[in-house]
């Protein structure tokens, strides 16, 4: 791309020299290891590194073009900016020539479900014959190749470059978590999104937010940036939990339409008559004061909550209420969220992504309407995250199991130790196991449980590592399950 027509849409502070007419950019990013010949380097201010002391880098890399807000000396044009996050945005739209514009992309944010939302709409529409795409917290997915993320909503850069590759591939909808971190960090600029859906606020991040307030104003940010435009061909809904109170507040932050979801409260799509077995959940879905019954496979109520929320981002989506019905009916479910671990065993053993003490409690409630003998709970917190939810986590867990053991999750820079005694401050000695080694709490949980009884291993879910120190271990709660349980079975 020419450079001259791909940074006319920036607001230009300063140009250091005339850019040559003929000047092309072959690629652009913030990252210096990526370079290569005739590319664009963004300078971004992180945390750790400041890409204005890398600019000679860049420029022995074969950098021609350098984006900036601080004053550089280099051999090649500069073209300074008063925010170079946000013309990173501008450029990654600009640069794959406005890929979400070519897409139907469905935004997903909240503390809990976000996952699992994007999972059963990707299904979805994949069971109307729809080739898709996923952005998340497991991985890209652009139709059936993955490709690992190092976060839950990559950069604009790596997003846009994604949606650009979705375009190429045939992708129609992307199903999409976004976090509130990226909302913060402006990683969803450019995008333009067609449905966003909020599932719940409860409290976790607040390392980064400080405040629930704050969290809150984070996930609002994916709504009141939701199109102002009312054109027939490219509405824009809002798909709002009204059975949270941050749900209901969001819908004056919106000029989108919206469709509403609760269980609870009185919403466009109500969930009544929730029945639970250990085979699923059925209830009845009131829509436009009519009844139709919905038997799902997946347990609990809050997998109630989740289905509502991508019924109707799929409804808002065009696709007929029954058909999206029949489709929901057929979901198995998604890895890692309430994950039953098949094995040989009088025993059941769930795996589970809760992180949260409402996740926790959540996923806690859904076992014991299910359980008929007693109830295992395995969990930790992880390092270097709120260390204010660790005692409330913990209360959770004792107060709806009959047996808890706490054990380390991902403790990152702290000492597992420490994590654990600020996890049980508040509880009575006796009341618990704590066994550090994860592996060994699962094992024991494992030679523990008789007949009838449900385990439940939290926090984890789907990831296939350990993060101690800032090293990544392979480590896999489904794998020291299948292990632990052979391992007693050859005992017996």
């Amino acid at each position: 791309m020419k450079a001259i027509d791909l940074i006319a849409p920036l607001v230009i502070k300063g140009i250091t020299s005339d850019i040559p007419q003929a000047l092309s950019i072959s690629k652009i990013t913030q990252d210096t290891r990526e370079i290569e010949k005739n590319s664009l380097f963004i300078c971004i201010e992180g945390a750790i590194q400041d890409g204005h002391k890398l600019v000679e880098e860049a420029v022995s890399r074969g950098a021609t073009l350098i984006i900036a807000s601080k004053k550089i000396t280099v051999s090649v044009p500069v073209v300074y900016v008063a925010d170079t996050t946000k013309a990173m945005a501008v450029l990654a739209d600009s640069f794959y020539e406005h890929p979400s514009q070519r897409l139907r992309v469905i935004g997903v944010t909240g503390t809990n479900g976000k996952t699992t939302v994007t999972h059963l709409l990707d299904q979805i529409f994949r069971n109307h014959g729809e080739t898709t795409g996923v952005i998340g917290t497991m991985y890209r997915r652009i139709g059936d190749k993955l490709f690992t993320t190092k976060n839950t909503t990559p950069d604009s850069i790596t997003l846009q470059k994604t949606l650009s590759e979705m375009n190429d591939a045939g992708v129609t909808t992307c199903s999409m978590e976004v976090s509130s971190h990226a909302l913060v960090q402006g990683r969803v600029w450019g995008t333009d999104f067609d449905v966003a859906i909020f599932t719940n606020l409860s409290q976790d991040h607040l390392e980064y937010h400080r405040t629930m307030e704050g969290y809150a104003h984070a996930k609002e940010l994916l709504f009141s940036q939701l199109g102002n435009s009312y054109q027939n061909t490219q509405p824009k809904y809002a798909v709002l939990n009204v059975d949270d109170s941050v749900g209901r507040s969001y819908q004056n932050k919106t000029a989108a339409q919206i469709y509403s979801y609760g269980i609870e409260e009185p919403a466009d799509f109500r969930a009544l008559e929730l029945k639970t077995t250990n085979k699923g959940t059925s209830f009845i879905l009131l829509f436009q004061g009519k009844k139709h019954p919905v038997h799902m496979q997946m347990i609990g109520k809050f997998n109630v909550s989740n289905a509502l929320a991508s019924i109707a981002a799929a409804y808002a989506s065009g696709i007929n209420l029954a058909s999206v019905i029949d489709s929901m009916e057929k979901i198995k479910g998604v890895r890692g969220r309430f994950e039953v671990v098949q094995g040989v065993q009088n025993f059941t053993v769930i795996v589970d992504y809760a992180h949260t003490p409402d996740g926790l409690l959540n996923v806690l409630d859904a076992v014991n309407e299910i359980k008929t003998g007693k109830v295992y709970c395995i969990v930790g917190c992880g390092g270097d995250r709120d260390r204010t939810k660790r005692p409330i986590m913990a209360e959770v867990a004792i107060a709806n199991s009959d047996y808890v053991i706490f054990t380390s999750d991902n403790p990152r820079t702290e000492e597992p130790q420490d994590i654990l005694d600020e996890m049980v401050v508040n509880l009575k000695a006796g009341t618990y196991q704590m066994i550090l080694d994860r592996k060994k709490a699962i094992q024991a949980a494992v030679n523990q449980a008789t007949t009838n009884d449900i385990i439940l291993i939290a926090g984890k879910g789907h990831e296939d590592y350990q993060i101690i120190g800032t090293t990544k271990h392979h480590f896999d709660d489904v794998e020291e399950v299948e292990k632990a349980i052979k391992l007693k079975n050859l005992k017996m």
